[in-house]
Order: structure tokens, then sequence, then C-alpha cells
């Protein structure tokens, strides 16, 4: 066989690889939807950004490549009112901007660069349309606000048919509320500090909770559990340290003991990796 044949075949081995690794939407979906399910679901932070720019849709793509279930992504509203993906108060760190994210117009915004890890790329601030259209039929979207101006948010979720895979996260419960008043079919994600917020989280009757490591014990994860939700941790630090230097067990044990069944990390790939061998994830 000749070089060149060898490479189609090699590229054809490729493609096949990484469609291998995606599920589909409809199986994401019932295992999000099921509090019984046994599958431990895996959240990309800012998307897939220890390869790609935080934020960005080739991010966004390489998490459905890679078979994520959820793409966390972070959401602003330009100041007419363009929801667009930025995590920061300022432009300053992702971009060739300097100052307040949300002060510019949308023509303003798209006149710079995102900066990946210092570098200056060639990507532009992606919209959340866009974003939103990129993941649609593939991975759940868990839409991080970063922002109160939500009206142009809730459009943009209307106007791509995203409600179904969309779910919204903020600490903020008056806002979770403002987002359900607007429309009650809308997922919303809550976060628990402490034990204490537990029943007011559930009141929303959120499809997942988000909780820190100060409140995990058996008693928050069976109250979630019996309200037919799922418990959302994060790996983001110290314990995505331990995956990225073979501690993997220790980490499992810490995120998953008192049973969490969502992980948000930095490190997608490796831990879906993870689970799999230890036949937590399809």
């Amino acid at each position: 066989m000749n070089v060149r044949v060898l490479g189609v075949v090699y590229c054809v081995f490729l493609y096949w690889t990484d469609v291998s690794a995606q599920r589909s939407m409809e199986a994401i979906r019932q295992d999000f939807r099921s509090a019984t399910s046994t599958t431990v679901l895996v959240a990309a932070h800012r998307a897939v950004h220890n390869r790609y720019p935080e934020n960005s849709i080739p991010a966004i793509r390489e998490g459905i490549r890679v078979g994520v279930d959820i793409v966390e992504i972070d959401v602003k509203v330009s100041r007419d009112g363009v929801p667009f993906l930025l995590h920061d108060h300022t432009l300053d760190r992702t971009t060739t901007g300097k100052g307040e994210a949300e002060a510019l117009t949308w023509k303003q915004l798209q006149e710079l660069f995102l900066v990946d890890k210092g570098r200056r790329t060639s990507l532009k601030i992606p919209s959340l349309q866009e974003a939103l259209e990129t993941a649609a039929g593939h991975v759940l979207v868990d839409l991080d606000l970063k922002t109160d101006n939500i009206t142009p948010i809730l459009a943009v979720v209307k106007k791509t048919a995203t409600e179904d895979i969309v779910f919204f996260f903020d600490s903020d419960y008056a806002m979770l509320r403002r987002i359900q008043r607007a429309d009650d079919k809308l997922m919303v994600m809550p976060r628990v500090h402490n034990d204490a917020e537990t029943d007011s989280a559930l009141v929303f009757d959120p499809p997942a909770v988000h909780i820190d490591f100060t409140c995990y014990t058996e008693q928050v994860t069976q109250r979630i559990r019996d309200s037919f939700a799922r418990t959302w941790i994060n790996a983001l630090g110290d314990l995505d340290d331990d995956l990225r230097k073979g501690r993997e067990r220790r980490a499992l044990k810490a995120l998953l003991e008192h049973g969490a069944n969502i992980v948000q990390t930095d490190e997608p790939a490796l831990l879906l990796t993870i689970l799999r061998k230890n036949d937590l994830h399809p």
C-alpha cells in the first residue's frame, strides 16, 4: 500500500474515531433528565479551552468531537443588545480589546480578536446565536449568565429553537425566577453553597443542582436525587490537576463518593477516558 493510500486510510480512521466518541443528543438528554442513570455526565468548562480559546466556536466543536455531554459557556450582552460569549467583566485577558465588555456595541466587539494564553488568534468573539447553532443536535449547553440583561438571551434561545438543550446557571435565584416566569419550560440550574439552600434550590424543579464541596454530603445529594435531579460538582483546580498527574483514583473518589453525577472539568477528554475505563460513561 503506497503512502497516499495509507494517508487516506489514516484520515478515515480518525474520522470514525471522532464520530464514535459522540453520543446521540437523545441519549444525552435522557441521561440528563434521569435521576437513576448511572452515567456520570461530563461538562467542558468554557468548552474545551485547554486546546482552543475559551468560549470559542472551535472549543465547542472540540467538545462535540471528544464526546462531552455538556459545554459550559459564559454569556454577556453588548450595548446594542447582542448576546455574545465572554467570561470576564473586561475584555483585557481574552481579547485584543480593553475595558468593560458590555460597554461596546456588537460591531465594536467584532473588530477585536480572541487572545489565547497571551497570544492573539485569528478568531472573533462569537455570538450566542452562533454558539447555540453549533451545539444544536450534538450537546447540551450550560449558559453561565454573566449579565443581568436576560431578555436578549431568551430571545436568541427561542430564535434558535434550543430550549431543549440549554439550561441557565446563576447563583442569583431572582434571576432564575425571571427566566422561569418568561417561560416555565426553560431549564435552570441553581447553585447551592450550603445545606440550608438545598430546599430553596429544589423549588425550581431543576434537572440539576450545582453544589460546592462545602455542602457535598450524602444528605444533600440524596435530597437532590429524591427530587429527580442530578448533582453537579466541579473538578476545577486541584482535582483536575490530580487527573493530569495520574492520580485518577483519588480524584474520582473526591468527585463521586457522595453521589455527584455531573462533573465540570478543564480536562474533558481525559476525564471521559477515565470514566469510560471505569464503566461510568458510555
